[in-house]
């Protein structure tokens, strides 16, 4: 399956990356299922700076990526956050953010990457995610990439006023 799938890299993330980030928290398709502010635009472009400064300073938790394209495009960002070293696990976040490159593969061959990089690099033994039960693309997406499902979180999410049940999804590294 992995050979099927486009050419991915990911690499720290940059200040210039701020505009593409802030340019996609814009579009409420995008950021539909991200767990964001419920206003528009979720962040400023300084907030979105801020956020990246912390993101390279390693200073807020989280071990976030961008994703660029086998152009060399960045297309979207995945990350690592809510690290557990005592336990070896951590949640996984994706987001493709140029709709050009969604549906194509990208996600999947990006989350291969990432888990490869906490698997081996942060030594965790399982990556977890959360997903909206009504995000059906993401989740036959995990699905491909090998994520189980562990249960269902009820009322998880506050969306635009209503609770969301989200499903608790895991890979170990034994099943790589």
């Amino acid at each position: 399956m992995q050979n099927k799938l486009p050419k991915v890299i990911l690499r720290e993330l940059l200040m210039e990356d701020a505009n593409d980030r802030y340019k996609w928290c814009m579009d409420l398709e995008v950021t539909r299922h991200l767990n964001m502010p419920d206003r528009t635009p979720p962040f400023s472009l300084d907030e979105t700076k801020g956020w990246i400064q912390q993101c390279i300073n390693k200073t807020n938790g989280y071990e976030q990526k961008a994703i660029l394209a086998e152009d060399s495009k960045h297309i979207g960002w995945v990350d690592l956050k809510n690290i557990d070293s005592l336990n070896k696990h951590a949640e996984l976040g994706i987001a493709i953010g140029d709709k050009n490159y969604c549906g194509k593969g990208y996600g999947i061959a990006a989350m291969y990457e990432m888990i490869s990089f906490g698997f081996q690099e942060l030594g965790l033994n399982k990556i977890w995610l959360r997903v909206e039960v009504d995000n059906e693309k993401a989740i036959k997406s995990y699905k491909r990439v090998g994520y189980v499902e562990e249960g269902i979180l009820r009322q998880d999410r506050l969306r635009k006023g209503m609770y969301v049940d989200r499903i608790r999804m895991s890979i170990l590294k034994d099943d790589m």
